[in-house]
C-alpha cells in the first residue's frame, strides 16, 4: 500500500482547526529561516499553505545566511508569537544547537531546544513528540501497525528524523538498530527489518532487492536530484512493502500537519495556565 500523506494530513489539520476555533485567537507562529535549500524550500512553502487550514497564522522572517547568532536569539526573544519555529538547517550546527535552545519550552512546536527534546526522550507525561514522530505515529494508528515487538531499523541518526524516531520506537517496545553509512551494515539490516524508517537524505539509496516482502517502509529522507526533490527509497520498492510512503506526498505534508498540531496543543496549554 502506497500512502497518501495528504489525505491523512487533511484529516490532522481539520481536527486541529477543530480545537484551534476554541482558543481565544488563531495561534500565531513566527518561522525564521537563515539557510534555504530546495528542499527546506519546499516544506516552507508546506507550512505556508497549511497553516490557515490547522487555524493558525503564519509570519516568516528570513535571514541572511551570515546571519550572527546574536541576530536569530533575539528575534527569538522579542517575538509576542504564540510559537517560534526555525527551519534547519542553519550555516553550522553550533549556531543551530544556540538558536534553537533559545525558543521557550512553551513556545517549542518543533521540540528543537534542548528542554523540550529532553522532555520527549524521558517519555515525560505531556511532553510534545517532534512533527516526524507524531506523523509516524499517526500512520501506524490508522493502519493498524504493532510496534511492539518488531524489529526495527533507523537509516541515519541526524536531529530531525533518525534520533528521535529511534527513541520513539524504543519507547514502544520495537528492537531497534541503528544504521548509518559510517556503519557499513545497512544492506545486511534492512535484509530482515520489519519497520524501516530512513532520514539519510540520500537519493534511492534503497532499493528493492536490500528488502524483504511486507516491510513497513517510512521514507523520511529529502534531497534533490536532477532538480527534483526526492527520497531515499526508490518508488519500485513499494512493491514489496506492506506500506510505503512516497516522496513527494508522504511524510512531508503529513509532519507539517503534526506540527500544527502541536502548536495547538502549545496554545492550548497556555490558556490553561492564564
Amino acid at each position: 500500500m502506497i500512502l497518501d500523506g495528504r489525505s491523512l494530513a487533511a484529516e490532522v489539520l481539520a481536527r486541529t482547526k477543530a480545537r484551534s476555533v476554541l482558543l481565544d485567537h488563531a495561534p500565531r507562529v513566527l518561522v525564521l529561516s537563515a539557510n534555504e535549500t530546495p528542499a527546506t524550500l519546499s516544506y516552507l512553502k508546506i507550512k505556508e499553505k497549511r497553516a490557515s487550514d490547522a487555524g493558525c497564522v503564519l509570519e516568516r522572517k528570513r535571514f541572511p545566511e551570515d546571519a550572527p547568532t546574536e541576530e536569530l536569539v533575539a528575534a527569538i526573544r522579542n517575538s509576542t508569537a504564540d510559537v517560534v519555529l526555525v527551519q534547519l538547517p542553519l550555516s553550522s550546527d553550533r549556531i543551530a544547537r544556540d538558536v534553537c535552545d533559545a525558543i521557550p519550552l512553551e513556545k517549542d512546536a518543533d521540540v528543537l531546544s534542548a528542554a523540550a527534546r529532553e522532555k520527549f526522550e524521558k517519555g515525560e507525561s505531556g511532553a510534545l513528540l517532534p512533527p516526524v514522530v507524531a506523523a509516524v505515529r499517526e500512520i501506524f494508528e490508522h493502519h493498524n501497525i504493532a510496534v511492539k515487538g518488531k524489529r526495527a531499523v533507523v537509516i541515519g541518526a541526524g536531529f530531525l528524523v533518525g534520533g528521535p524516531c529511534a527513541t520513539w520506537l524504543r519507547q514502544q517496545g520495537a528492537v531497534v538498530e541503528c544504521v548509518t553509512s559510517d556503519s557499513g551494515n545497512v544492506h545486511e539490516a534492512l535484509a530482515t527489518a520489519d519497520i524501516l524508517i530512513s532520514g539519510a537524505g540520500s537519493p534511492h539509496l534503497i532499493q528493492p532487492a536490500m528488502l524483504q516482502q511486507g516491510v513497513v517502509l517510512i521514507d523520511a529522507g529529502t534531497s534533490e536530484s536532477n532538480g527534483e526533490i526526492v527520497g531515499d527509497a526508490d518508488p519500485a520498492c513499494a512493491e514489496k512493502c506492506s506500506l510505503f510512503t512516497p516522496v513527494p506526498g508522504g511524510m512531508g505534508p503529513l509532519a507539517v500537519a503534526c506540527l500544527f498540531e502541536n502548536v495547538v496543543t502549545l496554545k492550548e496549554g497556555a490558556k490553561k495556565v492564564q
